[in-house]
């Protein structure tokens, strides 16, 4: 019994801190509006970066995890919780994304983006992407 406790405890532990992540990494309110209207070219970047084979499995790897994540009808964060709930989904394309390209280029982002122009220079600024990211 008190190893089952013990389990419980820290599977809470670590929920509650990774609740505080995102509530420390949680975009701007303008940010987060932004972010819901790319959210259509957003997802078929993602799919897209995800399949393209001359970026390396271990880069990839973290964009597969994410779209299983984004497909289960469970989030780790209840959408009822105020900001952090909805901007959970968010702040994890966000990190997931700026790691992708911090390892594969920016280069990546702009052949595989879907949208407009304005739409990537809003998604840039969005995963705060500045000059030196993108070398």
């Amino acid at each position: 019994m008190r190893v089952a406790l013990t389990v419980v405890g820290g599977l809470v532990a670590v929920w509650a801190a990774f609740v505080l992540l995102l509530f420390v990494r949680r975009p701007e309110r303008a940010t987060l509006a932004l972010a819901t209207r790319l959210v259509p070219d957003t997802v078929r970047l993602v799919g897209r970066l995800a399949r393209d084979r001359t970026i390396s499995l271990t880069t990839r790897l973290p964009v597969w995890l994410l779209l299983a994540y984004l497909v289960l009808p469970i989030d780790l964060v209840p959408d009822f919780l105020p900001v952090v709930g909805y901007a959970d989904d968010v702040i994890l394309v966000s990190l997931v994304l700026r790691r992708l390209i911090r390892r594969a280029g920016a280069d990546k982002l702009v052949e595989h983006w879907p949208g407009t122009e304005e739409g990537l220079d809003t998604l840039q600024r969005a995963l705060r992407l500045g000059v030196s990211d993108s070398t």
